[in-house]
């Protein structure tokens, strides 16, 4: 069982890695960037990113903190071309 702490820490960690939220009841959540799950004391807003810009949200769930049952790390992003880092 996860508490928001835990939760909110592994949003909040640097760098973010992209990561999956499961429930009890098989959904799964994408968050690729951070800006897309607000943490609070029992539920989740979980904003599914929109195609314009992956940072902000079309739309929005509520999750309840007491139904997640795992955090699951995704694969990271290709960097968009023009991106510093190796090429």
């Amino acid at each position: 069982m996860f508490s928001a702490d835990d939760i909110q820490r592994r949003v909040r960690q640097q760098p973010f890695v992209p990561m999956r939220i499961v429930t009890s009841s098989g959904q799964s959540y994408d968050i690729p960037h951070p800006d897309l799950v607000m943490v609070g004391r029992r539920h989740l807003i979980v904003g599914t990113a929109s195609t314009e810009n992956p940072t902000q949200f079309d739309h929005e769930s509520r999750v309840a903190i007491l139904h997640v049952t795992d955090l699951q790390t995704l694969p990271a992003a290709p960097a968009a071309p023009g991106a510093n880092g190796p090429a």
